[in-house]
């Protein structure tokens, strides 16, 4: 009867503590999110998305693909992000190991002397040789080891996700900067071809001249109009040159000529689909990763709950011990020690350790919560971007149409005296000023599909 009243009081008191633990962390919720409206007037509930296209798929254009190959496998943002991850994953390793015991070893030599005052000299005490092996495991009762690798867990976690948010930008970067310069190469074509009209235009007001049809004013004015075209050609060769410097920037190689495609060959994807608002927080990897961010956060305020409690640490010990040599006689030495620790006064060190945690805690729900909001109006701009850039292409065309004619009309108009030559000039500039907007109305069309792709979350898979 006497030894099961000594059994008892121990194995109920270990049963109350792992009881108790239970209550000390709390399990992981995501933040409550409202995604209704997040996209603005896009209402849908097909659950069909772009962001689910492989970027081979999404851009189609073999050069453009070569491109953002070599970016995936050089670029040295890309490469930090994969060297974050591996540091993560050593974290994460660390705190695994962490439920298991330390070994330690430990070899002395050991020697002291002591002198009397009333005898001259001293005594010496022999060499003392000392072996021993140690261990300790610390008994994880109130979960925090269990938050802790959680916390690690989700640490890595968050690295991978920022890592793949790396890409989507990279692949987003390049494919906008190349779609850049084929709009830039199709503007210095058209700028080029514009300038020889001018200069026939020019030549035709000094035939009119030297007929008196108009003065030399026309002529000094037309020459004046045909520089102000000529000048705007090195500003687009500086562009073209800076937007190829950027994209080698992005491919981690030193400045070189692009092999690309010309701007008539691309054309935007035409089939726009955008899913449901939920779909981000599995596609959008920056969003993925807030959310990582925040259970981080969350599993560290359950470690600093834990301590609050007691410790509960055995250590144990065992070695040789000899006077004479580290393999000469001696004895066996052993030790085995359990020891519970129970703050009582920190100075205040565990509550401002939860305090900050929690703080911390809800600075990464408002960061997940604007992760979300950013992504959401994301994908509303680049939708809104699109269906504007639709429009003025489609007005674009007929601008040009009745450009194109007015052209003519002046120029044949002015030949026979009907016409001031100013009108020439005018319907010349307005011409060229409409061929370059049609350029940058397809790039824009162009870089609100990559906009989108990437605001949906594409890129990564």
């Amino acid at each position: 009867m006497n030894r099961y009243l000594r059994i008892y009081p121990p194995l109920a008191g270990l049963i109350i503590i792992l009881i108790a633990s239970c209550k000390v962390t709390h399990p992981y919720q995501r933040p409550a999110l409202d995604m209704d409206g997040l996209y603005r007037e896009i209402v849908t509930k097909d659950t069909t998305t772009i962001a689910d296209l492989h970027w081979k798929e999404m851009f189609t254009d073999t050069l453009l693909q070569k491109l953002i190959g070599e970016g995936i496998r050089h670029n040295l943002d890309l490469k930090a992000a994969y060297s974050r991850i591996r540091q993560s994953e050593a974290y994460f390793e660390q705190t695994r190991l962490a439920f298991f015991p330390t070994l330690g070893t430990d070899a002395s030599v050991t020697t002291s002397s002591s002198s009397n005052p009333g005898i001259l000299g001293k005594t010496v005490i022999p060499y003392q040789y000392q072996a021993e092996l140690t261990t300790s495991w610390e008994a994880d009762l109130w979960g925090k080891l269990s938050s802790a690798k959680r916390a690690n867990l989700a640490s890595l976690l968050q690295a991978e996700a920022s890592a793949k948010a790396v890409q989507t930008t990279l692949v987003s970067n390049i494919a906008t900067n190349y779609y850049r310069l084929l709009a830039l190469d199709e503007q210095l074509v058209i700028t080029r071809e514009s300038l020889k009209n001018w200069q026939t235009t020019v030549d035709i007001m000094k035939k009119l001249k030297t007929a008196d049809v108009v003065t030399g004013a026309a002529v000094v004015q037309s020459e004046s109009s045909k520089f102000a075209v000529a000048v705007t050609i090195p500003d687009l060769m500086q562009s073209i040159r800076e937007t190829e410097n950027g994209l080698n920037l992005l491919l981690g190689r030193a400045p070189a000529p692009i092999e690309r495609s010309q701007f008539a060959q691309i054309h935007p994807l035409a089939l726009l689909q955008t899913g449901v608002p939920v779909q981000l927080l599995a596609n959008r990897p920056d969003v993925q990763a807030a959310e990582y961010n925040f259970k981080n956060a969350f599993e560290l305020s359950n470690v600093a709950r834990t301590y609050f409690y007691p410790s509960l640490t055995i250590s144990a010990s065992g070695g040789y011990n000899s006077y004479s040599s580290f393999f000469g006689p001696g004895s066996w030495i052993s030790s085995l020690t359990a020891g519970l620790t129970q703050p009582i006064f920190n100075r205040g060190a565990n509550k401002t350790r939860l305090k900050v945690a929690m703080e911390q805690q809800q600075q990464a729900v408002l960061s997940f919560q604007s992760a979300v909001l950013i992504a959401g109006q994301e994908v509303s701009n680049a939708m809104y971007s699109y269906q504007r850039a639709s429009e003025k292409r489609i007005t674009r065309a007929s601008q040009l149409e009745n450009l194109e004619k007015s052209v003519k009309y002046t120029q044949a108009l002015v030949r026979y005296g009907s016409a001031n030559y100013t009108e020439v000039l005018t319907a010349q500039q307005s011409y060229l000023a409409a061929q370059l907007s049609q350029v940058n109305d397809q790039l824009q069309q162009l870089q609100a599909v990559v906009l989108l792709y990437r605001a949906l979350g594409g890129g990564w898979k």
